[in-house]
């Protein structure tokens, strides 16, 4: 899910909201989402592509030790390496209106995935946010540029609600994703995904849309977000350390 990207800071510039894209071109002819292609600084977000297939099997495959640890899994071993059915599968998904499947690039050179997924509307109004970055593209902040590029078009646009994270306790450079962006710590969620091979323990953070008003993007850069507001209380680090007791298989 959640990948590491060191934190750095700068003056608001401005965001760059080019043409939106419908998931459909010539090669999806059938699509009919709409998403954007959002830029700030190096940093863009736009459509997931079927095109994309070539780099994102490279990137798959040139950073398979670094990404392995975070990479989710399915509890009954079947795996599938389809890459371009992946990605009309992701289409699909926003087509129906239940996801908006991103690349993320930096200096217009693809370098990972944002997932919203999970998408609810109505009295919920609610979305999650997944994301992973290439080894190389660490340390030029993609993926907290990314997330709050992504973060301030669901709630601005889509009119959505709520956003969660998910992030695994040892994924330390991810939390500090999070913190760096002023999502609230909200609790351990035990077992939740599966991730590298077994059911693993993640820590939820949230974000509503009040909360950020003038945007979730604006207020990192301007360093206006809470001291404290994504740290991981103490008491939480000592319920994670302890593992969930599991009954053995019968």
């Amino acid at each position: 899910m959640s990948r590491p990207i060191p934190h750095g800071s700068g003056a608001p510039g401005p965001v760059r909201d080019t043409r939106p894209d419908e998931i459909g071109t010539s090669e999806e002819p059938e699509a009919m989402t709409t998403i954007p292609t959002l830029t700030h600084g190096r940093v863009t977000i736009r459509p997931l592509r079927v095109r994309d297939s070539r780099d994102l099997d490279l990137a798959l495959a040139g950073n398979r030790s670094w990404l392995r640890t975070w990479e989710a899994t399915n509890p009954s071993g079947m795996a599938s390496s389809d890459v371009r059915g992946s990605i009309r599968a992701l289409q699909a998904n926003a087509r129906a209106g239940l996801g908006l499947p991103f690349a993320m690039e930096l200096d217009g050179r693809f370098v990972g995935q944002l997932n919203v997924s999970g998408i609810t509307y109505g009295s919920l109004a609610s979305a999650s946010i997944g994301y992973w970055v290439v080894q190389d593209a660490a340390g030029h902040n993609v993926t907290p540029t990314a997330v709050a590029l992504a973060a301030d078009h669901c709630f601005r646009v889509v009119g959505i609600h709520r956003l969660e994270i998910c992030i695994r306790p040892e994924n330390a450079p991810s939390l500090r994703v999070v913190e760096k962006l002023g999502f609230r710590y909200e609790g351990l969620r035990r077992r939740y995904i599966h991730i590298n091979g077994d059911w693993r323990d993640h820590f939820c953070f949230g974000l509503v849309g009040e909360e950020v008003r003038d945007g979730v993007l604006d207020r990192w850069v301007r360093g206006q977000v809470p001291l404290g507001t994504g740290r991981v209380p103490e008491d939480a680090w000592d319920e994670a350390a302890v593992p969930l007791p599991v009954s053995p298989h019968g």
